[in-house]
């Protein structure tokens, strides 16, 4: 008789919510849950948001996605979260990082934008260790918010703080009780280096020494790879609160791009014709396209590109060096555009009417104004800069801001869905931009992979293929992030040899 299928679980936190899902050994996900968290905002460019109210959401969609199924089959659990900073106290109780001392907000999100003047001096440092994140640190790094946290709280916050932990390596610790930190969080967010681990000089030149006095005990001195498992698995309480078996196998977390990375760039292409067939993953970009973008392009040797992320080593596949360049604002941007403008409210009452989403409605106007041309000339007059959350790669330029080009009286649908289409064409080139820099340093890039929620809009994905001339393969699985993150789950239960093979 055949023996009855293993499961995996991955837990994806996202910035708006979180999502878990239940994926077999063949990759297929079987079930799907989905609930928002809390995000606030109590000043301009300050993000926050409470890691018990995102624990709570994981615990609720795991007990959804395993309702029914045999928890005698369920292997091995994976993690991925945004990388937002979690600060907890000496008994791991949750820290305020605002001024207002609200204890229970005590993470401060990946895009909060408030250590603008602490990265301006870390990164006029120039420390050797910058030459690895793209020559110039990013607001959104970890070093730079916790010096801010030093500066601005320091009786309140700084003094008082146990552990500082990346948001996915808060998630393994609170299922396993074990601090141990990814390879992927440390070295991509927080300037650890996959050979030297970290450099006591960098943390004292930027004045946060007090970190290197108790052997990194607050940001973690124990490093493992992605996949591999921690501690003893789900403890007692963890069980409990994920409505599983006590002792199921914990994964090392990714930060969530680098997972949709993992489950996207090695995926079967063969019979497509496609350029990457028979070459090597090094020929693939992953671009993971949520509320913000990623670029994931791996190497066999170290390349260094001016204003892209990296190169960390190992910090998505195992034995390889990642590139990874990004936008900081892609769908929240075009969210922002399209629900900002005077015709919105009848853009939502044509798409109720025909029961679409607002997007497809949108596509499929732009498609009735388009007359004989294709759809992307309608914007010859009509340009915008998407920088409105600053840039993040290849100009590394946070102070930068967003512009539109070619504003006329006009305040209708049309004009509505020209600023959209604008808006994605603005977006598709801030991606050729960056591949043509990362090209430019020694990637030789053929295909992209694209997934995350932009990239089941047709029209986001078509402009993206014409704008940088690349063909686009997407994934048959829609949920690549909750794949990757089930991968780490599969690899850490010991049921596949290494993620390579999970991946296969």
């Amino acid at each position: 008789k055949q023996d009855p299928i293993k499961y995996y679980i991955g837990i994806d936190v996202g910035s708006g919510s979180v999502r878990a899902a239940l994926v077999d050994e063949f990759g297929t996900v079987v079930a799907h849950a989905e609930q928002p968290i809390q995000i606030w905002e109590p000043q301009t460019d300050h993000y926050e948001q409470s890691s018990a109210d995102i624990w709570t959401a994981c615990c609720s969609v795991t007990k959804k996605v395993v309702c029914g199924v045999d928890s005698s089959r369920i292997r091995g659990i994976g993690f991925d979260a945004t990388c937002s900073l979690v600060v907890v106290d000496k008994q791991f109780q949750p820290l305020a990082v605002n001024c207002e001392g609200v204890n229970y907000r005590n993470v401060i999100m990946w895009m909060d934008h408030r250590a603008v003047s602490q990265v301006e001096r870390i990164n006029a440092t120039q420390h050797r260790v910058l030459s690895y994140v793209g020559g110039v640190m990013s607001v959104e790094m970890q070093p730079p918010k916790l010096l801010w946290l030093k500066e601005n709280l320091q009786e309140s916050c700084w003094e008082k703080a146990g552990y500082f932990f990346d948001l996915p390596d808060f998630l393994s610790w609170k299922a396993t009780g074990v601090t141990a930190r990814s390879l992927c969080t440390v070295v991509c967010k927080w300037t650890y280096t996959s050979d030297g681990g970290w450099d006591d000089s960098f943390w004292k030149m930027i004045g946060l020494e007090d970190l290197v006095k108790d052997k990194y005990e607050k940001i973690g001195n124990h490093v493992l790879c992605p996949g591999e498992s921690v501690g003893k698995g789900l403890t007692p309480e963890a069980a409990k609160d994920l409505g599983l078996p006590e002792g199921i196998a914990v994964a090392a977390s990714l930060i969530d791009a680098h997972a949709g990375g993992l489950g996207v760039i090695g995926a079967d292409v063969k019979g497509h014709n496609l350029p990457c067939e028979n070459q090597p993953i090094t020929s693939r970009l992953a671009m993971i396209c949520g509320t913000s973008s990623c670029h994931m392009g791996v190497s066999e040797t170290p390349i260094f590109v001016p204003g892209v992320w990296g190169p960390y080593f190992s910090a998505m596949i195992p034995g390889l060096w990642l590139n990874e360049g990004g936008q900081s604002a892609t769908g929240r941007l075009i969210d922002h555009v399209v629900r900002g403008h005077v015709a919105f409210p009848e853009l939502q009452s044509k798409a109720a009417a025909s029961a679409h989403s607002i997007y497809t409605y949108l596509n499929s106007h732009l498609d009735l104004i388009k007359k004989s041309l294709p759809v992307g000339f309608l914007t010859v007059d009509f340009h915008v800069w998407p920088d409105f959350h600053g840039n993040r790669s290849p100009l590394t330029d946070l102070t930068l801001k967003g512009m539109v080009v070619g504003l006329t009286l006009s305040r209708g649908l049309d004009e509505l869905a020209l600023i959209y289409l604008a808006t994605i064409q603005a977006i598709a080139l801030g991606t050729r931009h960056i591949l043509e820099t990362m090209q430019a340093a020694g990637h030789d890039i053929k295909t992209l992979f694209l997934c995350g929620g932009l990239s089941k809009n047709p029209l986001f994905v078509q402009m993206h293929a014409d704008i940088t001339g690349k063909p686009v393969v997407l994934s048959k699985e829609v949920e690549s992030v909750l794949v990757g993150a089930a991968i780490l789950g599969a690899c850490a239960s010991g049921d596949f040899a290494s993620i390579q093979v999970c991946n296969a």
